[in-house]
């Protein structure tokens, strides 16, 4: 038997904000199609991550925005990261803004979304 390709689902294009609207460091909360997400600007990057924490669905979005310490071959503490860490405000979970990427074990992630800057506005894909 052959192996088939994937068919790729269409994904809809939604039109979050204007670029200026959504400042380096700071989150917007939307829905759109029916899912909650939160969209970030990180750095002058935008990204988009679904609200819910997979540790216990708790609304991740609303938790603190950080860095976080760097891992390190010396006894020693090494901050990082920035700004592109979210951490769950309910147990504290740190996700990379970024990739999604769960710090602990990259294998967990919460889920991210394709977002383009098209004529200065944010576009999200989903």
């Amino acid at each position: 038997m052959k192996n088939m390709p994937l068919e790729q689902k269409e994904q809809k294009r939604f039109v979050v904000c204007k670029t200026d609207a959504l400042p380096s460091g700071e989150r917007l909360l939307i829905e759109l199609g029916g899912k909650k997400i939160g969209v970030f600007n990180v750095a002058g990057k935008y990204h988009a991550l679904l609200n819910y924490c997979p540790h216990q669905g708790a609304p991740l979005c609303l938790g603190p925005i950080t860095g976080t310490t760097l891992p390190t071959d010396k006894y020693e503490f090494i901050y990082g990261h920035e700004g592109a860490i979210l951490r769950c405000a309910w147990h504290g979970w740190e996700f990379d803004i970024r990739t999604g990427d769960y710090l602990v074990k990259p294998n967990i992630r919460v889920r991210t979304y394709k977002v383009e800057i098209e004529q200065n506005e944010v576009v999200i894909y989903i």
